[in-house]
């Protein structure tokens, strides 16, 4: 096994260390470096919480870009489940870069009989954040209102 060691990205050697094990112990198996390399995989999914009600969001939708410079690309749109839950990359390769959640928290609230204003304070909210390990998870809480959001780096 063969690791390179780059300095200035503080952490980014373990990224190395642990794709070159996937690899080393793929080939010895006979799957390409190819299939080898696409089993590296890292998550990311939210958990999202109604403040006015103090229940899981159930039914807001959710949608995952990856943003390269000014260019966002949709990845996934999913709808939070009864948990107040929903995976929008999972088992699959997840590249390092700059990711967007775009929460859609007028809708949900309207759906609600929620009062948001006309246009609403919170239309969709946009949340974005950075992936710095290909095999990593990555979860990005969310509680809301109409009115407020907050959010922070889950576990």
């Amino acid at each position: 096994m063969s690791s390179v060691i780059v300095p200035g990205r503080h952490g980014f050697w373990r990224v190395i260390v642990a794709c070159a094990a996937v690899v080393a112990a793929s080939l010895s198996s006979g799957e390409s470096r190819a299939q080898a390399a696409l089993r590296v995989n890292g998550d990311i999914n939210t958990h999202v919480l109604n403040a006015v009600s103090g229940q899981p969001a159930a039914g807001m939708v959710v949608e995952l870009y990856s943003v390269e410079g000014e260019t966002s690309r949709r990845l996934s749109r999913e709808t939070i489940n009864a948990e107040g839950r929903a995976d929008l990359w999972l088992g699959r390769p997840l590249a390092v870069g700059r990711y967007e959640l775009r929460f859609q928290v007028a809708d949900y609230f309207r759906k609600q009989g929620v009062q948001t204003g006309d246009p609403p304070y919170l239309d969709y909210v946009p949340v974005r954040f950075s992936v710095d390990t290909p095999n990593g998870h990555y979860q990005v809480p969310f509680i809301c209102t109409p009115w407020f959001y907050s959010t922070y780096r889950g576990s």
